[in-house]
């Protein structure tokens, strides 16, 4: 965004220039919002027009002035001073603009505020989860080639942030690629299933004033299904004033399942980046500086962002689910401001999320020669099961061939802690109780994690093959659309 589109002279949220799409940004821009708002206003005098409530020559004034590029927010602000109603200034600013003769006296009539307010929002809604969706499948795109090109690559799997037995990158990789895949299948759901409009039902949701409008319950129905089928929405049955703020919670909870997957795969990123495991890296630009007092420091910094985000998104929900709880009777406004500050801003930390994290992805640097260190320093103690059931099938005590490798297994730990190699083969050919069973060619190709890794290459292809490419082909077309995220 342009900086002479705004000043520094006052209060400027991140969101506002910092962080997020400028797509995402426009979404939920004062304009975008007022614009949406006269596209409800449009759409209901058609279909009043139809019942003959308006003329051709009052609704014509109303489209001539219901484009976006009508609207007037230095007057739609001038008067909202006095009135101190947002959407009332807005309607008299486009009906100043249509002119009684051009419908101006007809707009909104029979509706209330949230009949134009909420379908408007549902409308932002789909539109902001679209491009989520779109953000989403490149992240997947991105993810299945990393599980496709490490599928075979073994390195350690760390439990509790100990080592634990080996797995493949590739592997590691599949598993954030179905968390991906349940947030597409999640927010395709929540968008198909309880994204939808109030409709027209008036100040309660009966559609009282409508019935007096249009003199019966079928004329009433036709009208709102009129409205709705041109605005593109479905619409829920029955409503309070609002439509159930259940939805604002659902959406919101599906943010922050996407905001989990990222956190998630951005957090181990900046583990595995620490030098003490040293094997993987963000990208890092040629002239990025890591640190102000230390010149050397190569920080996760994208990742932290990402993962700082992610945890202002998991705090939403629970004002989504205040004001769903706390809604009374047919409606209160006490959900007003914090709506206007709690979905925009999710739905703008997600999408800065995945940006980072789809470039995250396509910029990994991976060092092969530290997997391979760590592997040599404690892919060894992984094979000490495979050593057990060995000695068990050739005739020893299950819980005293367990006792015998784990003490030996201490010793060698011991010998790891002081940055030696690990000896634990040595150790085990030499005791023994086990060499009068177990070759010491036997003993090493046992305590090879190189030969431990299960099958989880074989999940790899599967995945790949059965779950994520059905999900890339079936939304190809929003493959390699994504923005820069401009700073």
């Amino acid at each position: 965004m342009k900086e002479d589109s705004f000043g520094y002279d006052t209060f400027l949220s991140p969101f506002t220039w910092r962080y997020g799409s400028r797509e995402m940004r426009l979404l939920f821009s004062e304009r975008s919002r007022r614009s949406t708002w006269r596209k409800v206003w449009l759409e209901l005098a058609r279909a009043e027009s139809e019942f003959e409530l308006l003329s051709k020559d009052e609704l014509r004034g109303i489209e001539a002035n219901s484009t976006e590029g009508s609207v007037d927010i230095a007057r739609a602000h001038e008067l909202e001073r006095k009135i101190r109603h947002d959407l009332m200034a807005e309607l008299r600013t486009f009906a100043e603009q249509a002119g009684r003769e051009g419908g101006g006296g007809k707009l909104h009539l029979g509706a209330t505020s949230m009949d134009i307010e909420d379908n408007a929002d549902v409308l932002i809604f789909r539109k902001a989860l679209d491009l989520l969706l779109t953000r989403l499948v490149n992240c997947l795109a991105a993810t299945r080639e990393n599980v496709v090109k490490y599928e075979a690559m073994v390195c350690m799997a760390w439990t509790h942030l100990q080592p634990a037995e080996p797995t493949t990158l590739g592997y590691r990789f599949a598993n954030y690629a179905q968390d991906l895949m349940l947030d597409i299948e999640m927010l395709e759901f929540v968008r198909d299933r309880f994204v939808k409009g109030k409709g027209m039902k008036g100040a309660v949701g009966t559609s009282a004033s409508f019935e007096k409008l249009l003199g019966g319950e079928d004329a009433v129905s036709r009208l709102e299904k009129k409205v709705m089928g041109a605005l593109g929405l479905d619409y829920f049955p029955v409503s309070t004033q609002t439509y159930p703020r259940k939805v604002d919670y659902f959406v919101l909870s599906c943010l922050t399942s996407i905001a989990a997957s990222c956190h998630k795969f951005g957090l181990d990123l900046r583990v595995l980046q620490s030098p003490t495991f040293g094997e993987l890296s963000e990208p890092m630009e040629e002239l990025q500086v890591g640190s102000s007092a230390m010149p050397f420091k190569k920080n996760p910094v994208n990742a932290e962002r990402m993962c700082s985000l992610a945890r202002l998104v998991a705090a939403y929900p629970s004002v989504g689910f205040s004001n769903a709880a706390n809604n009374i009777l047919e409606r209160t406004l006490d959900d007003s401001a914090n709506r206007r500050v709690a979905i925009p801003e999710a739905f703008l930390a997600v999408d800065e999320c995945l940006t980072i994290y789809e470039r995250l992805v396509r910029g990994l640097k991976v060092y092969p020669a530290m997997i391979e260190k760590n592997l040599e320093k404690f892919g060894p103690f992984a094979g000490t099961e495979a050593v057990m059931m060995k000695l068990v099938e050739k005739g020893g005590d299950r819980q005293e061939v367990h006792e015998l490798i784990r003490v030996e297994s201490f010793r060698a730990w011991d010998e790891v802690m002081q940055d030696r190699p690990n000896p634990l083969a040595k150790m085990l050919s030499e005791n023994r109780e086990i060499s009068s069973k177990l070759r010491p060619a036997e003993i090493r190709k046992l305590l090879d994690p190189r030969h431990h890794t299960g099958d989880a290459g074989l999940r790899c292809e599967r995945l790949v093959k059965e779950l994520i490419d059905p999900i890339l082909a079936r939304h190809s077309k929003r493959i390699g659309i994504s923005s820069k995220v401009e700073y």
